[in-house]
């Protein structure tokens, strides 16, 4: 029994699925679908670098309406970033697997009509 490739997992994996998980929360769990921790762990850090630069620099006092406007943008514009590059990706990688698997199917023709 051998075991799928990187490649095999994240091409079977549904492009639109992890778009949605990466868009919806915005913390990367797009990526936990795809099985692609690399990514997760960057944008789970980028997150929390975000929140916490957001934190030190508010000190003790509340935040004013464009102080949270610009928060909540920072981490649209990471939500955002990661769902085209999941979808990136899962199409890459798809059209890639695609190939290869196409290239197998013709290479196992026998007979006389190869």
């Amino acid at each position: 029994m051998s075991y799928p490739s990187r490649d095999e997992i994240l091409a079977s994996s549904k492009g639109w699925v992890a778009s949605l998980l990466n868009f919806l929360p915005g913390l990367g769990s797009g990526y936990l679908y795809q099985r692609r921790w690399k990514p997760y762990f960057f944008t789970l850090t980028a997150s929390t670098l975000w929140f916490a630069l957001g934190f030190f620099i508010q000190g003790d006092s509340e935040p004013s309406q464009s102080e949270q406007i610009i928060g909540i943008s920072g981490l649209f514009f990471i939500s955002i970033v990661t769902v085209i590059e999941a979808n990136l990706a899962f199409t890459k990688t798809s059209i890639k697997t695609k190939a290869k698997n196409e290239k197998k199917m013709s290479s196992n023709k026998k007979g006389w009509f190869k």
